[in-house]
């Protein structure tokens, strides 16, 4: 008799996510799983059969009014058994009345759809193969030497709840650069690249133009000494869009944006780069 049980993942079991999500093609950072579990270290569910990992799922709760649905895998031997939506409803019981986002894939908008799922906009992964060198702008800086509460106050126009704890890891996470846009003392735009399985990926990518995303993509794509680099957009921002061409970049995938329980506000054309597909 087979005996199936969901739990909280430990700090070290979010490792096993990572590691499918690799095999899966997702390409994640080298210390995703480090940086994730401080987003919510409630939030990483995995499921096992007979005590064998076989499910993961992340229910990353923000605040009160927003959390994120991510990371869903099911090891393909046990597909199509009913294990995988056992443990997205274990999710959405923990997610509640929230608004709850989701990045999926196109061909499995219709079961998002049943739980209650509604898409908000198409989000694409583009590609950068051509290194880039340049003398950094002179409003440029390292984040790591800005005032921290700047960066909260910041980030929290183009994302949809408050994520300090998360961005203070991610920002000083080892082997990845961070860089601020700064005129007249004022923050007007960050980025984050990371070294990932293949190449690098920058996110988020935030700023209140398409020129100063563009000085801190150059300078973040400067920092780094190989590529491709890859960028996630939201396709209904057309200056992320400009941004991409203007770089001759290439699209790789897309994945639908879909919310439960209502639509977020933030300010999605500031939003040149996202986080994450898990987290947002």
């Amino acid at each position: 008799m087979n005996n199936y049980i969901i739990r909280i993942m430990q700090k070290g079991e979010l490792n096993i996510a990572i590691e499918w999500a690799e095999k899966e093609g997702w390409n994640p950072g080298l210390k995703d799983a480090e940086c994730f579990y401080y987003a919510d270290p409630n939030g990483f569910l995995i499921g096992l059969l007979n005590d064998v990992p076989i499910a993961t799922g992340s229910a990353i709760v923000y605040d009160n009014q927003y959390a994120f649905f991510g990371l869903y895998i099911v090891k393909s031997n046990v597909r199509k058994q009913g294990y995988g939506i056992q443990l997205t409803q274990e999710c959405l019981r923990y997610t509640g009345h929230r608004i709850t986002g989701l990045d999926g894939v196109i061909n499995m908008a219709a079961k998002y759809e049943q739980l209650g799922y509604v898409a908000a906009h198409t989000n694409i992964r583009y590609e950068l193969n051509n290194k880039i060198s340049i003398k950094l702008p002179p409003h440029i800086h390292d984040l790591k030497t800005i005032e921290f509460d700047k960066i909260i106050r910041f980030d929290r126009h183009y994302f949809p709840a408050p994520r300090s704890v998360f961005l203070k890891h991610w920002i000083h996470q080892s082997g990845a650069f961070s860089l601020g846009y700064v005129e007249n003392e004022v923050l007007k735009g960050y980025g984050v690249i990371r070294k990932c399985h293949r190449g690098y990926k920058i996110g988020p990518l935030f700023a209140e133009s398409l020129n100063i995303a563009e000085n801190i993509l150059l300078a973040l794509c400067a920092k780094v000494e190989s590529v491709p680099i890859f960028l996630d957009i939201p396709e209904s921002n057309k200056n992320a869009l400009a941004l991409v061409t203007n770089h001759k970049m290439t699209p790789a995938f897309e994945v639908l944006r879909m919310y439960r329980n209502g639509m977020p506000t933030f300010d999605l054309n500031g939003v040149f780069g996202i986080t994450t597909f898990e987290l947002g």
